[in-house]
């Protein structure tokens, strides 16, 4: 367990003695109830010294999340919360400098790839399909209702895609690098689409999140269950969820 998650534990056990203890206050002594309190104010003063510790965790080194990534592809039932979602998507194709560029490397930075989200289990935010627009960092609803289960299918029957809290699709309009490159650019669409792919599991790893990227599905099952445009073709599902 990394030391950002037993901290985080050690804060989740204070608050409920926090709140066991006011519950508990009502119907005890007065002596009991200050003692009580006293006991409350030493929890308290623990969990604001938890939260110093938690501002000061250095975050892993670029070598210690290579060493930890794996194709991870059992998940629990817990959600994922939208701002993890929103740092996989930036990790994957957000914009970092003014003039917009992005994460990923990208030939003649035309940026062909786009990325779709099939959320079925997050925190305040509806199953359904996603398109992530890097300029604004923002998601818009393309499509309600949780296709986890037809992605599965599509993807040759893999249950991680149905198990997972998400699924990333990412896709590639190939006319925005060919048009420059030729035919040559489809090369170049493929090396960038393993790029962002690279960035999103090493941001997975840093948020202790299990990912498997998975490239065996039915290109046009999977087209037509996201709501692709025609001149949009899927080459990535990205499975993300809480690891058992």
């Amino acid at each position: 367990m990394s030391k950002n998650k037993s901290v985080s534990t050690m804060m989740l056990m204070l608050i409920a003695v926090l709140l066991f203890g006011m519950a508990a206050c009502a119907p005890v002594s007065d002596s009991e109830c200050n003692s009580l309190r006293a006991e409350l104010d030493t929890a308290n003063a623990e969990l604001n010294r938890l939260r110093a510790e938690i501002a000061t965790v250095k975050p892993a080194s670029l070598e210690e999340l290579l060493r930890q990534r794996r194709s991870i592809r059992n998940y629990t039932d817990a959600p994922l919360m939208q701002e993890e979602v929103m740092k996989l998507l930036w990790a994957g194709q957000g914009i970092t400098v003014a003039w917009g560029g992005r994460t990923a490397p990208s030939a003649g930075a035309l940026y062909p790839l786009e990325l779709y989200v099939a959320v079925g289990n997050v925190e305040n935010l509806a199953p359904g399909v996603y398109r992530y627009d890097p300029r604004q960092n923002k998601l818009s609803l393309l499509k309600e209702g949780d296709v986890r289960k037809s992605l599965a299918l599509a993807s040759l029957g893999q249950s991680s895609v149905a198990d997972a809290a998400i699924d990333i699709v990412i896709a590639a309009v190939y006319k925005r690098t060919t048009a420059k490159y030729g035919s040559r650019g489809e090369r170049y669409v493929h090396i960038e689409v393993g790029h962002a792919a690279q960035n999103i599991c090493l941001q997975a790893t840093a948020l202790d999140l299990g990912v498997v990227t998975i490239g065996a599905f039915e290109d046009a099952a999977v087209a037509k269950i996201i709501g692709m445009s025609p001149d949009e073709v899927p080459l990535y599902v990205i499975s993300v969820g809480r690891m058992k």
